[in-house]
């Protein structure tokens, strides 16, 4: 059966309002309360309504939906984006959801309010995502920075974080590491975790090894401190893979405190090539994905589609591998660390 489609009084019906109030959200022609607004909109995203006609003049901005500017690869994107966006007048809006599907939701309503000409935005997890669905309904020009497996119908740039990951690991098995940690944000939370997790995984399974089932931790708790304890109590590993440079510097800290040195007692390696891995000493092995050059080609591919010169397409950014100082041969005498050690300051 044929979904009917939904109409302004639907909306208004699901917000609580007149269709007085939804005319005045969607066309932008009188001001309307902000509480009002967020109701309306999100009752026509999860009706599919759409917030705008076809051809009707939107603001002059780009919006921008991004995990956190914490981390130092969003920035990057942040700053490729608004590069393009002044080249053809546009200012950027931009909100952060802090790794959390909830708080996209209400960012990407806010946003759409906001009637932009299109988004730029990373989600936690594509094949599930509430908010790329809304905008695929809402037929609003959009790319996605980083997220892999992208619909058809929305853009996306990304770099092969399972090939990567992939190379990055088989450098720590030529050393000998054959025990290694994977130390990464929860795979709920970032799709690009967990594509790393299974290059980790092929590499090892290739080479004979078995994989170590991943330690996953929260992306924001994790830029203070992560638990390595239970992880080094027995069998340690002789090496620690991390899926991004920021938890790689935590990392560090936390082998430092339990009293083992990198590279000497443990190789460690990062993901993202952020300017603080080149600065840290020792200096950080790691993949260089180009940040900002994937947010101004987000950004122009959204405008492209926008003015019609063409379609969403899914284009695949080159990484690098930049050997640092944090890698070594694998020792053979690898010690655990006893709880109460892991505990000094």
């Amino acid at each position: 059966m044929t979904r009917t489609a939904a109409t302004i009084r639907d909306v208004a019906a699901r917000a609580g309002c007149s269709i007085a109030t939804v005319s005045r959200v969607v066309t932008g022609h009188a001001a309307v309360g902000s509480e009002m607004q967020r109701r309306v909109v999100t009752a026509a995203l999860e009706l599919g309504f759409p917030l705008a006609a076809a051809g009707e003049s939107r603001r002059p901005v780009l919006g921008v939906l991004l995990p956190s500017l914490t981390n130092p690869v969003f920035a990057g994107v942040l700053a490729g984006v608004e590069q393009s966006a002044r080249a053809n007048g546009l200012s950027v809006i931009m909100g952060q959801s802090n790794y959390d599907t909830k708080q996209e939701v209400a960012i990407a309503a806010a946003l759409l309010a906001e009637r932009p000409v299109g988004l730029v935005l990373t989600v936690c997890d594509p094949r599930t995502s509430e908010v790329l669905d809304s905008v695929a309904r809402q037929g609003l020009p959009a790319a996605t920075v980083y997220n892999e497996n992208v619909a058809e119908g929305l853009g996306s740039v990304s770099v092969d974080n399972r090939a990567a990951m992939r190379r990055l690991t088989e450098e720590l098995i030529a050393l000998g590491h054959r025990r290694v940690l994977f130390v990464g944000g929860r795979f709920s939370s970032s799709d690009r975790a967990a594509h790393r997790y299974r290059g980790y995984c092929d590499a090892m399974e290739v080479a004979g090894s078995r994989p170590l089932p991943p330690l996953e931790v929260d992306f924001i708790d994790a830029a203070e401190d992560v638990d390595l304890t239970q992880a080094f109590a027995t069998d340690p590993p002789t090496a620690a893979i991390v899926s991004n440079d920021l938890l790689a510097v935590t990392v560090i800290a936390s082998l430092r405190r339990m009293g083992l040195r990198v590279p000497e007692d443990v190789s460690v390696t990062g993901f993202d090539g952020i300017d603080l891995a080149r600065h840290i000493s020792p200096r950080l092995t790691t993949i260089v994905q180009p940040s900002r050059s994937m947010g101004v080609l987000a950004a122009s591919m959204v405008l492209d589609i926008a003015a019609g010169r063409r379609r969403p397409h899914h284009l695949r950014a080159d990484f690098t591998f930049s050997r640092g100082e944090t890698i070594a041969p694998a020792r053979r005498d690898a010690k655990a660390v006893p709880p109460a050690e892991s505990q000094q300051p």
